[in-house]
């Protein structure tokens, strides 16, 4: 019995130590999983960031590149440093950013690699990459950074950055890795996907002072980047840089549309940067800078300023009236009596006509029909009825909300509609007299530069737009896709947009004859938007054309904050821009000169003259 007991205990110690023998010459032979974990000591692991995809203008000018940067990494557990003085030397930073790097190293692990330096220039590491490989545990990640041709589009191209926490933790595709650069506004924000590529990774040996010594298993574990595509915008490089040019010293915007196709030909926000700030090591000293400038450089006035609208919204009024189908074209309405405070004489006025001489006492007839067509006995029911059906028609040219621009930061503007005022009026106790400043384009209508574009685009093409769009497609490797977007009719029909563009070139010789183009016919309306900031009693000027009148080819809004009346600073401003584009040169050989005009800024000064001299007038009668 002892005996039987004794050789089963031998049989079991001899089946275990066979099955250590199995998974012994499995770990050793078969399988080198474990093999390939030791070698991790002698192995680093270098990220090989794509090229991300460059952005041109419409001609196939470059607008951004690539620019080569290296990230000196560090491996805190593998690092020493005989001689720290002379290391911070080499590296031209102080003992205290080498403590204060090191140590945020060291959180982050020690064995692993971070970013000990960000953003080395190409010619700064080219002074220090002799040096470099005598101090252990410090390797190099080359990367690239974003360069501009021209100190332009700033706010529309965007600028890349660092990714964020909350950007990580939002990363549902898991592609992004922290230290990760990523489009953060403009186009490099709205096309990231199609920019940043696909990134790889290479293996190399190192020995135990971290010198590399080869390719490790002979590439079989590294990976190809893939660069991203390239964009090809709708910008024409060199009228947006004519257009930024006239801008430079004033506030505000100018947007020109192609009307055919919707692309944008240029916008311009004033005053703005150069974006090759935003751009390399001194990205956040210069972030702060331009974010704490008082002008608002940031801030892109094409798409997110919103302004009452002023007289050019008379367009509107008539197509809204023309589509309800209360009044015609060619109908003579007789104003007898004034309204509304008017600068047009009273009388008999067609559509034409009306926008000529922009008659207020004319469009607000043409408003109140839209509006009280005796739907309810009850005035106010019947104004609220009416309100819901002026809005809803005016919503469909494009004004109340974003348009749909290919960057972020788009405003809706604002088109008040019955419940708008029914918060603002308790009780319903509100009428066409409440609202009727509406109908001239003031009171609490709010439009945007690019949504007045827009506008001049569908007169331009007689009754329709094309989403108005920043890239009209990609490439890569010759390559080609071009996006393709659909026509969007607001009204019912086109039969009556003839009398709208004759009314704005008359309007345009009448009252904006210096913005004239020599030799080419163009479509205009001036306007002025009050500006209602208190102390600045100054009003913007705006102007809304599109050239030439029977072919247009550029549909455009000026606004120019605190220069007054929309057809000077505005409406000459508009006329260099289309010149400028349907010719390719300014014609200013006539007696008066619209660029030196421009970029003088004599209005300006003047206006600035009389502001001051107002206010000491207001000062001395207080004393």
């Amino acid at each position: 019995m002892l005996e039987n007991r004794r050789y089963i205990i031998q049989g079991i110690f001899i089946l275990i130590g066979v099955v250590f023998l199995v998974k012994l010459f499995a770990l050793q032979v078969t399988d080198d999983t474990y093999k390939f974990r030791a070698e991790r000591n002698s192995r680093l692991r270098i990220v090989e960031y794509p090229f991300r995809g460059l952005i041109y203008d419409r001609n196939n000018e470059l607008l951004v590149y690539n620019e080569p940067i290296y990230d000196l990494m560090v491996i805190p557990q593998d690092v020493f440093i005989e001689d720290t003085t002379r290391f911070c030397e080499l590296l031209d930073i102080t003992r205290e950013t080498f403590e204060e790097n090191m140590l945020a190293a060291k959180r982050y692990h020690r064995a692993k690699p971070s970013a000990f330096i960000k953003k080395i220039s190409h010619t700064e590491y080219a002074r220090i990459q002799d040096e470099l490989y005598s101090y252990k545990g410090f390797h190099v990640n080359p990367r690239t950074v974003r360069r501009y041709s021209s100190a332009i589009l700033a706010n529309e191209v965007g600028y890349i950055g660092e990714i964020s926490q909350s950007q990580l933790d939002r990363d549902t595709t898991n592609y992004y890795r922290s230290g990760d650069h990523i489009g953060l506004t403009g186009l490099e924000q709205y096309y990231e996907k199609e920019l940043r590529g696909e990134r790889g990774a290479k293996y190399k040996l190192i020995n135990v002072n971290g010198i590399q010594k080869g390719v490790y298993k002979n590439g079989a574990y590294d990976t190809t980047s893939i660069a991203g595509r390239n964009l090809i915008t709708t910008i024409d490089q060199e009228l947006q840089k004519y257009a930024e040019w006239l801008m430079e010293g004033k506030r505000g915007s100018i947007v020109a549309i192609e009307p055919s196709t919707g692309e944008i030909l240029a916008m311009v926000s004033s005053p703005s940067y150069d974006p090759n700030m935003l751009s390399g090591r001194k990205f956040s000293d210069n972030y702060k800078t331009i974010a704490a400038d008082t002008n608002k450089r940031l801030f892109n006035r094409a798409i997110m300023a919103e302004y009452p609208p002023g007289s050019i919204f008379k367009t509107v009024q008539a197509l809204v009236g023309l589509d309800a189908g209360v009044m015609t074209a060619d109908e003579q309405i007789v104003s007898k009596v004034e309204r509304i405070g008017d600068h047009a004489a009273l009388g008999s006025y067609d559509v034409a006509k009306g926008i000529e001489y922009s008659s207020n006492n004319y469009f607000h007839e043409v408003m109140r029909r839209v509006v009280n067509q005796g739907d309810d006995p009850n005035t106010f029911k019947d104004t609220r009825i009416g309100m819901e059906r002026w809005a809803d028609a005016v919503r469909k040219f494009g004004f109340g909300a974003p348009l749909g621009l290919d960057i972020a930061g788009e405003e809706n503007g604002l088109v008040p509609d019955a419940d708008y005022y029914d918060d603002i009026y308790p009780k319903h106790s509100w009428a066409y007299s409440t609202i009727q400043s509406l109908c001239i384009g003031q009171g609490e209508l709010l439009v945007t530069p690019l949504q007045v574009a827009n506008l001049a685009a569908i007169i331009a093409n007689q009754g329709y737009y094309i989403k108005p769009h920043l890239v009209k497609g990609f490439e890569k490797d010759g390559d080609e896709e071009i996006l393709d977007f659909d026509k969007i009719y607001p009204g019912k029909g086109n039969e009556y947009y003839p009398a709208i563009i004759e009314g704005m070139a008359r309007a345009a010789k009448r009252t904006a004859n210096l913005a004239k183009i020599p030799g080419i016919e163009i479509a205009g309306k001036t306007g002025t938007a009050e500006n209602g900031i208190k102390d600045e009693t100054i009003d913007h000027s705006v102007f809304m054309a599109f050239a030439p009148k029977d072919d247009p080819k550029i549909a455009i809004s000026v606004y120019v904050e605190n220069a007054g009346w929309g057809g000077l600073a505005s409406g000459i401003t508009a006329s260099l821009v289309m010149e400028k584009f349907i010719k390719g040169k300014i014609d200013d050989s006539g007696w008066f000169k619209r660029e030196a005009y421009i970029k003088e800024s004599k209005y300006l000064d003047v206006l600035k003259k009389d502001n001051e001299e107002d206010k000491d007038n207001e000062e001395g009668q207080e004393n």
